[in-house]
Formats: C-alpha cells, structure tokens, sequence
C-alpha cells in the first residue's frame, strides 16, 4: 500500500492510499481527492475522466471502467489495433464519477457512464449499470437499491454527539 497519491490534476493527496497492485490506465485522466482508499489489484480506467470524491473506499479486485470495446472489437476484427481509440466506431468512453465518502464492495465492476452519489454503498460483487442516488446502498447485477446508509449509520450516531457531529460536516460542503 503506497499512501500519498498525485493525481491528474497535479494535486498531492497526502492521505490517499493506492495499492501497489492497482493498475491505473490512462492517469491523466485520473482525478482523486484526499483520503481515499484503492485495495488491491483493483483497475481504474482514464480512458475517459475518472473522479473519485473525498473518503471513498474502493476495496480488493474492483474496476472502475469508463470504456467498452465490445462492439468495435466485432467491427473492426483484426484491424483493432490500428485505428485509435477515440476514432473507433462503437467504441464506448463515458466519464465515471464517484461522490464523496463512497464504499465500494470486493468484486465490483463500475460501467462506462456511471455517476455514484456521496455516501453510497455498492455490495461486493455487484455490477453497477446506472446512476446510483446518495445514499443509496446497491446489490447485484445489475445493482438495485436495497437500503438506504443513513439508516444503516443511525444506531452508531444516537449516542455519539462527536461522531454525530463529524458524519455531518462532510455533508454540509
């Protein structure tokens, strides 16, 4: 685990940790903030932008993908590799976003186009389609709603007054 992070834009995150065994494509397309987690042999594709939010947490053997080759790899058969990428029919690069303090379970495959708003959980293994809303907690494949974090967190916040106070300042930015 290496912690301290530069990413795209220039910016030192000092209390970002990225494993050593994450493969990281395309890095100038890579925005991360600080105190984020990446586990390992976890993918992060910049083939397209890729911003993940303050204090997300992306466990073990994830993918977060912003392109898909599955259709121009037919069309183009053995003439793939001699077209670039961003002149490729059917070639698929969407932006991938996720918000602030995000958890993303082991095994979870994030696709092309997908915006994961602040607090959300996405369980491990799951295969993430579409947008998921804040706060959402998301299961399967594809991944559906199946709770909701804050209900999750109230038990450890109603006789905590600090941690209370700590869950809600990063919202309140």
């Amino acid at each position: 685990m290496v912690r301290g992070y530069t990413d795209a834009s220039g910016a030192y995150r000092v209390n970002t940790r990225v494993s050593s065994s994450t493969f990281i494509y395309r890095p100038e397309n890579v925005f991360v903030e600080d105190n984020v987690y990446v586990g390992h042999y976890t993918v992060l594709d910049g083939s397209a932008r890729l911003a993940i939010g303050e204090g997300t947490q992306v466990s073990a053997w994830s993918g977060l993908l912003t392109h898909s080759s599955h259709i121009s790899i037919r069309l183009y058969g053995r003439h793939y590799l001699e077209c670039p990428e961003e002149q490729k029919k059917g070639y698929q690069l969407e932006p991938v976003t996720l918000g602030r303090y995000v958890f993303i379970g082991s095994r979870v495959l994030v696709l092309p186009g997908v915006t994961i708003g602040d607090g959300a959980l996405v369980a491990a293994g799951s295969i993430v389609r579409a947008d998921v809303a804040a706060f959402d907690v998301v299961a399967g494949d594809p991944a559906t709603v199946v709770g909701d974090t804050r209900e999750m967190d109230k038990a450890y916040l109603e006789d905590d007054p600090q941690l209370l106070a700590w869950y809600t300042e990063w919202q309140e930015r």
